[in-house]
């Protein structure tokens, strides 16, 4: 009851005083999800939260989303790539050497034209990507989830607003409401599935068949996707004689908040802050308006 009486009607009610920041905070335009909530089992199971991919704000169509399109850059991270700082190199292979070349703290400003972010620049497709609440219910939206569409709708026709409004600091933090609405709506089959299956017996909740490390190939690869509250995260591992020889992981703030990659092209975060007006520079709170929109990771 409290998002549907307390968290939506306080959304609308504030943005509704803040509709022009419907112009504001855009970003690079392309979304991923990697989808969530599989609804039955199998290797390809129907998922609640589909996956998928937009590119250039187009929501007439969704492409499939393909993990081998996944690639990191270095060339202004503070790290080292034994093949040369302009490699993009899958998370299958990747490499995390540390090479910090910026100023020695206490500093002011860092000079971004060359290292000057401890992360690396996920690209997909070599564009970036943002990630999160605004990327899956525009994926959802275009995929037909019916619930999806008709909150997305009620909230555009409550604030007088067109589609556009969406790809801004406005929709992202709407679509963060209007996520929370859709899944506290659907929580509630899951907590009953839940219940019958524990009262019929069936307490397995994972594939033990090969837990043991005895049961595993001499050399084995691996890779696990979820949607995490902030956005899509990824983690690949390679075993070999039952060790880990590498394990990379790629969380949902570092594909948003991201450095230029090789091609001199921003990140999310970067992307979204462009144009945006900044009424007093020594209180750049329109500044903290848009990367807040994200939900930054403050460890990643």
């Amino acid at each position: 009851e409290f998002v549907s009486k307390v968290y939506i009607p306080d959304l609308l009610a504030v943005a509704s005083f803040y509709k022009d920041w419907a112009g504001y905070g855009a970003g690079v335009g392309n979304y991923m999800v990697y989808g969530e909530y599989p609804l039955d089992d199998g290797a390809n199971p129907e998922l609640y939260i589909p996956s998928g991919i937009i590119r250039g704000r187009d929501i007439s169509k969704v492409e499939e989303f393909d993990p081998s399109q996944i690639t990191e850059q270095i060339t202004h991270s503070w790290y080292d790539y034994a093949g040369g700082e302009d490699q993009a190199l899958h998370p299958s292979e990747g490499e995390t050497t540390p090479n910090y070349t910026g100023p020695e703290p206490p500093f002011e400003r860092l000079n971004d034209s060359k290292k000057y972010s401890w992360l690396k620049s996920p690209r997909y497709g070599g564009v970036p990507m943002e990630v999160g609440p605004l990327s899956r219910m525009l994926v959802s939206y275009v995929r037909g989830h019916e619930q999806v569409q008709g909150l997305v709708n009620h909230v555009l026709k409550t604030l007088g607003v067109g589609p556009e409004a969406l790809f801004s600091t406005l929709g992202r933090v709407a679509a963060r409401g209007i996520e929370t609405q859709v899944l506290v709506d659907k929580i509630g089959d899951w907590v009953d599935e839940l219940a019958g299956n524990m009262g019929k017996g069936e307490l397995r909740i994972h594939d033990n068949s090969k837990w043991e490390p005895e049961t595993w190939p001499a050399d084995a690869m691996g890779a696990g996707f979820h949607e995490a509250p902030r956005g899509s995260l990824g983690h690949w591992v390679h075993v070999k004689d039952a060790k880990i020889e590498r394990y990379q992981c790629v969380v949902p703030s570092t594909w948003n908040a991201g450095p230029r990659d090789s091609g001199d092209v921003p990140g999310p975060y970067e992307a979204a802050l462009v144009g945006t007006p900044v009424a007093d520079p020594e209180q750049p709170i329109e500044i903290l308006r848009t990367v807040h929109s994200f939900d930054p990771c403050l460890a990643c």
